[in-house]
């Protein structure tokens, strides 16, 4: 009787363990807030690479993480300039320095950056047959936005790898494609 009892106390536990695993790997990316955006002042908010403005009074949403990473992590990949004076603002979070766009080089969603624990890695992305290898220098923070320290664009949604230019013309892609595309990540 004892080992009976025993025993299923010991399986109602595994099955606990294993519902609670299934329940962390099932995992979505859910909103953590919103912010109101504010008009840039006059010439406040570069445009470059397509790069969007705050609008005064919409409501934009914001993460603090990322959907899980695993071998084949899908996102989206989107032109940034790393250089100083382009789109992407300051210096890279890294390692405060600006970069040349003709480097491989990429910013992530907040969640991905994950509290710059990937800081200068390289990840491999692959779209449509070809992948390339970039390294990591800064965060396209999915937190905050409409502010000068971010160029007075939005919050970058919670699946971005955030590109520079030699990212694009290493995948083969199109200069007139460059933008928006969906594309698939790992750590290298």
């Amino acid at each position: 009787m004892k080992n009976t009892i025993l025993l299923l106390v010991s399986l109602t536990i595994l099955f606990v363990l294993a519902l609670n695993c299934l329940e962390v790997e099932a995992q979505v990316c859910r909103p953590s807030g919103k912010i109101t955006g504010k008009k840039p002042p006059h010439g406040k908010c570069n445009t470059e690479d397509d790069s969007d403005c705050c609008f005064q009074g919409k409501i934009y949403t914001t993460y603090k993480c990322s959907p899980q990473v695993s071998s084949h992590t899908k996102a989206v990949l989107t032109l940034n300039s790393f250089e100083k004076g382009g789109d992407g603002g300051g210096p890279s979070e890294c390692d405060k320095k600006y970069h040349s766009d003709d480097r491989p080089i990429v910013a992530l969603s907040t969640g991905w950056f994950n509290r710059k624990s990937r800081c200068l890695n390289n990840i491999t992305i692959s779209t449509n047959g070809r992948s390339v290898v970039a390294m990591v220098v800064d965060e396209c923070d999915s937190t905050m936005g409409c502010d000068e320290v971010h160029d007075y664009q939005p919050p970058c949604a919670d699946n971005i790898v955030d590109a520079s230019i030699a990212v694009w013309e290493a995948l083969g892609v199109p200069k007139n494609d460059w933008g928006y595309m969906d594309i698939t990540w790992a750590d290298a």
